[in-house]
């Protein structure tokens, strides 16, 4: 038998477009191909907190979206006789 070299293809080296940090591109890595590791975790999210709306706005928002209903159905269901 003759000599079989294994020889092991590396992984690309990037560099990251965050930090310029040289960094292995390996399959199966979260995030973005040109951020390392650590710069693709995704930041921590707070709890989104909505301001609530009174009375007088969803009243308005009501109004507004059913005037836009009535409109939409107008145009889509005249009749062009």
């Amino acid at each position: 038998m003759g000599l079989y070299h294994i020889s092991l293809m590396a992984f690309p080296i990037q560099v990251c477009s965050v930090c310029a940090e040289e960094f292995e591109l390996k399959p199966g890595k979260p995030g973005f191909a040109n951020r390392c590791p650590s710069c693709s975790e995704p930041e921590p999210v707070g709890p989104v907190t909505s301001p609530g709306m009174d009375a007088d706005e969803r009243k308005a928002l009501k109004e507004a979206n059913e005037a836009r209903r009535r409109a939409m159905r107008d145009l889509l269901y005249r009749k062009d006789s």
